[in-house]
């Protein structure tokens, strides 16, 4: 075998990898080693085009992963789309760049882990993207965001963010105006206040506000230092497994297989492992580190016995209701035409604006359940609380303590009216993807305008895993988010998806929406609390933001990382993705990966000196 010596070499060539990759290149006495199963598609318009990302589902640059059937959503099996290229899964998300919110993350130091506060993030989101560029004063109002006292100067990072698309178009001065009659508009960008945990604002997007393009992480952090001479990236490179030291739970570096090779390389001083929620675990687990009984079952000798690798598998759930768009209002659904969409190509290759600029996503909102912050609703919150709480049953010590720590959190958030356990966004199109509720099949294309009214489960309390099929590296994990087998999660989304209605009907929508107000694909869901929960269990799919199954917490609550994400009883070892996040934020993922990579840069230079010499 070829072999071949690094300082660090990081498993995986995504979002997290290229951020701690970029930071450790900076001291230029280390030899860093990325390899990415993927290739690199920054060149690729797909990628490059906002408009486009739908384009990039099921193509060769996603996993294109499934789970198991799942009871709670009518044993259908869910579409779990991932990135598989050099910058992961920035390379064909909706690129929404949603803020968390300071009670969130502070629950993450409530958990166990030290550091690991809002205080301890804030820079650390900062240093990962630059703020959009002042908003000329006639514009404000259009944008929903001339309430907002205080201008966001404080990101200055390789991310480039803009809010997405048409600034006139009315849809954000409507959803303003909607918040502001409920009571719950943001007084304040949510990125300059994030202590104001509920309420409706206009979302930022990672693209970039003068090239209309996607800022992921290959342009943004590989591509202005990929000529370090420290810094060497091997696309079209499968990680096999980590080497260990002979009888011994010292990590000497990994075997992978690139070029139809089988190679190794050694790491003087560690190997990151960030190849994702879906398949850390896996490379984990095929490397001896992980559940004992699983292991031995797969003939894999064990090196460390880790319980919680694979498990605690967290993700967002969103359900939709699609609604006719008023005549001559702009939606993306016109790039249905191809005499359009061909316009619309020519008009961003040449001057790079027009429709296909935009990802069609301008708002979104933080948001509790609102029927129960007083009166019945609020006795039935607490009712619902007590007889679900966990109890010991046939659950490990460790899996016990995970649960009652999640469990108190989930509750305080509940109880909380300025705290979110629902979110909501619109996108300016129909969405074919998901299954009509009475077929189970995805609906057939319509004609005209629409506008997507989507509700997300923002803090479930369902927890699934995902762990090797087999010790086959070709074989897929098996994925099982068990969604919805929690009865908390399926009263709070019922309430949130029902409240859609209230949201969409408020006198400010009137004018966005075609009246008398017609959706898709069922009016049944509006019906009462019983239709709403047969609606989502029919309908509700994956926001992709699968995380937690290396998580970060005390090893006896079931944690896989340290709160230095180092590897529990395993020497030079760590990880750095969204398998560590022990609890998903409110919004989009793909903010506090960012965030979480440059804090795990910063703390792997600390133990080792590293300083910036470029």
């Amino acid at each position: 075998m070829n072999s071949e010596s690094y300082d660090f070499i990081i498993a995986g060539g995504g979002t997290a990898a290229l951020v701690v990759a970029a930071r450790l290149s900076e001291d230029s006495s280390q030899r860093i080693l990325v390899l990415e199963a993927g290739s690199d598609h920054s060149e690729d318009p797909r990628v490059k085009i906002p408009a486009l990302y739908s384009a990039l589902l099921k193509s060769e640059v996603d996993w294109d992963f499934q789970t198991e059937t799942q009871p709670g959503l009518n044993n259908r099996r869910i579409n779990l789309n991932q990135g598989k290229a050099l910058g992961g899964s920035t390379v064909m998300n909706a690129q929404v760049f949603a803020p968390p919110t300071k009670k969130l993350i502070d629950s993450w130091a409530l958990l166990g882990n030290d550091g690991w506060t809002w205080e301890g993030l804030r820079d650390y989101y900062a240093k990962a993207y630059t703020s959009p560029p002042r908003v000329p004063d006639n514009i404000k109002k259009s944008l929903g965001i001339d309430g907002w006292t205080a201008k966001n100067e404080l990101g200055t990072g390789p991310v480039q963010v803009s809010f997405p698309g048409n600034p006139f178009h009315p849809i954000r001065e409507a959803w303003a105006a909607t918040f502001k009659d409920i009571g719950y508009l943001m007084p304040n960008d949510p990125w300059v206040d994030p202590t104001v945990g509920v309420g409706g604002f206009s979302n930022l997007a990672s693209i970039d506000p003068v090239k209309r393009e996607r800022s992921h992480s290959a342009r943004a952090y590989y591509y202005p230092v990929k000529s370090r001479k420290s810094l060497h990236v091997l696309t079209n490179a499968i990680v096999e497994k980590i080497l260990f030291e002979e009888n011994s739970t010292k990590v000497t570096g990994v075997q992978y297989r690139y070029e139809t090779q089988t190679r190794t390389a050694s790491a003087r001083k560690e190997v990151i492992v960030a190849a994702g929620a879906l398949q850390s675990p896996k490379l984990l687990e095929l490397s001896g580190v992980g559940n004992a009984s699983l292991l031995e079952r797969h003939n894999i000798k064990v090196v460390k016995h880790l319980e919680g690798v694979g498990e605690n598998l967290q993700d967002h759930l969103a359900c939709d209701i699609v609604f006719e768009a008023a005549d001559g209002l702009e939606t993306l659904d016109a790039l249905q035409d191809p005499e359009v969409l061909e316009q619309s190509m020519q008009e961003f290759m040449a001057n790079h604006t027009g429709l296909v600029t935009t990802n069609g996503i301008n708002t979104y909102a933080y948001m509790p359940v609102v029927k129960y912050q007083s009166g019945k609703g609020r006795e039935f919150l607490k009712q619902m609380l007590d007889t679900n709480r966990p109890t010991a049953g046939n659950l490990s010590d460790k899996t016990q303590a995970q649960a009652l720590a999640y469990y108190d959190i989930a509750e305080s958030t509940l109880l909380d009216p300025n705290a979110s356990s629902g979110a909501y966004l619109t996108a300016l199109a129909n969405n074919p993807k998901s299954p009509d509720p009475t077929t189970g099949e995805p609906a057939p294309p319509v004609t005209g305008g629409h506008i997507d009214f989507v509700a997300i489960l923002a803090q479930p309390l369902s927890r699934g895993s995902v762990h090797i099929k087999s010790n086959d590296l070709s074989d897929a994990p098996i994925i099982d988010p068990r969604y919805l087998t929690n009865q908390v999660d399926v009263e709070v989304f019922a309430e949130h998806m029902h409240y859609i209605q209230t949201l969409a009907t408020s006198p400010s929508l009137n004018g966005i929406f075609k009246q008398p107000l017609k959706i898709s694909p069922s009016e049944a869901c509006f019906a009462d609390l019983d239709a709403a929960k047969k609606y989502l269990r029919a309908r509700a799919s994956s926001m992709w933001h699968p995380a937690g199954t290396c998580a970060m917490l005390p090893e006896d609550k079931g944690g896989v990382v340290d709160s230095s994400l180092k590897v529990y009883g395993v020497e030079n070892l760590r990880v750095v993705d969204s398998s560590v996040v022990p609890l998903l934020p409110p919004g989009n993922l793909q903010s506090t990966v960012y965030a979480l990579a440059e804090k795990a840069a910063d703390l792997i230079k600390m133990q080792y000196g590293l300083k910036a010499t470029y």
